[in-house]
């Protein structure tokens, strides 16, 4: 049996992923770890893990604290210079240190987590890329070169600090694996090609969820609408989430609707309310099989997890890879998109309603259910980790 190694970030929406894929590798007796700067986060995601702390900025605290108004080229510099750069200098030596303590096979990195690939580089280890956003496989920059050159450079420059200063490979890729948590039908035709590519659907996993759901006042006469703007948008939510709550309040006699407010911007619902659920979580994946459209920040996760569900989507993108993968959505006809900072409520109910009740959308998300499911999802992506273990370790 083999040893892999789980360097992540300390976002839920990276580690979910994994946590799914290394559960299936232990089922098939593997054994492994992780590293990470916030360990905590690891075993409540993962339950029972070996975790090897690691250095590294929290997201939206000190520095890392975005201003909401920045966007595009401004608001992706910040994410490299503030967040992704500081995490990987920050990590290597602690990723070093459960290399030599764990001695993995294969370092599994995921793509924010560069000190990932760049130390098993440097240290001669097999190493998979764990993408969880498929963002990353479309040429985003080809209009923008001054701003890819800048970025060649922050790469250069990491290299040079962390990894292997003659190395060739870029350490968001992988010349041995790149797992891909989509497929074709999403991502599209233009998308980046390799051999060393694997698209494999959503990684779905069973995962602790908040207890105290109230599934007894779901109303199945009615359609169920599910409004999440993910874990790490409370401090731009408030307007949106208001608009949501009024197109849906005009629309309670045929539409029921559970928003997930954990900031509290819009305050609590009364036990007697019937209309609208407003809860701080939810546990979405057995939720998702009971709600008819999802309204999203259009987060690669929520948007796959929706999806896996034949769930139509209205995607409102706020930054990052948003953008890249509400434009999926609306490409493959799953979904439609509105602009999160000026939509009113007006605009977003005529949305709900499209793909609440145009035949279209509800059928291309059908589509891309059945793409995922053929995928594979954990078991495959395992299947591709075993297969780049040195052949003496499987």
């Amino acid at each position: 049996m083999s040893r892999f190694l789980f360097v992540v970030p300390p976002l839920v929406g990276h580690i979910n992923p994994a946590v799914g894929v290394a559960a299936e590798l232990s089922q098939r007796g593997h054994e492994l770890a992780w590293a990470c700067a916030d360990p905590g986060l690891v075993r409540q995601l993962a339950g029972d893990a070996v975790v090897f702390p690691c250095a590294g900025p929290v997201p939206g605290t000190g520095d890392g604290v975005r201003p909401p108004e920045i966007r595009g080229p401004e608001a992706l510099k910040f994410l490299w210079e503030r967040f992704l750069v500081p995490l990987a200098d920050d990590m290597a030596p602690g990723v070093e240190a459960a290399v030599r303590d764990f001695r993995p096979d294969v370092v599994v990195a995921d793509q924010q987590a560069l000190a990932g690939g760049l130390v098993a580089e440097r240290l001669g280890i097999p190493w998979a890329t764990s993408a969880t956003t498929s963002a990353e496989f479309t040429d985003v920059l080809a209009g923008m070169p001054k701003v890819a050159d800048w970025l060649d450079g922050v790469l250069q420059g990491l290299r040079g600090r962390i990894g292997d200063p003659s190395g060739t490979a870029d350490p968001r890729f992988s010349p041995h694996l790149v797992l891909g948590f989509s497929t074709r039908e999403l991502v599209g035709s233009d998308a980046m090609t390799g051999e060393q590519i694997r698209w494999v659907g959503p990684s779905i996993a069973p995962r602790p969820t908040p207890p105290g759901f109230p599934w007894d006042w779901l109303d199945p006469s009615r359609a169920t609408v599910l409004v999440t703007l993910g874990t790490a948008n409370t401090d731009v939510g408030a307007r949106f989430l208001t608009e949501c709550l009024s197109a849906l309040r005009v629309r309670a006699d045929r539409v029921q609707a559970v928003i997930v407010d954990p900031g509290g911007a819009l305050g609590e619902t009364t036990a007697d309310d019937k209309d609208v659920l407003i809860v701080p979580s939810v546990p979405q994946l057995p939720l998702l099989e009971r709600v008819d459209a999802v309204v999203c920040h259009a987060g690669h996760n929520t948007v796959c997890e929706a999806l896996w569900h034949g769930v139509p989507l209205v995607v409102a993108p706020i930054r990052d890879d948003q953008p890249v993968v509400a434009g999926q959505v609306t490409d493959a006809g799953a979904g439609i998109r509105v602009r999160f900072g000026r939509v009113p409520a007006v605009k977003l109910g005529l949305a709900l309603d499209a793909v609440l009740h145009e035949p279209g959308y509800r059928a291309a998300a059908g589509r891309i259910r059945t793409a995922f499911r053929a995928a594979g999802g954990t078991g495959a992506a395992a299947s591709h980790l075993e297969r780049i273990a040195p052949l003496e370790a499987r």
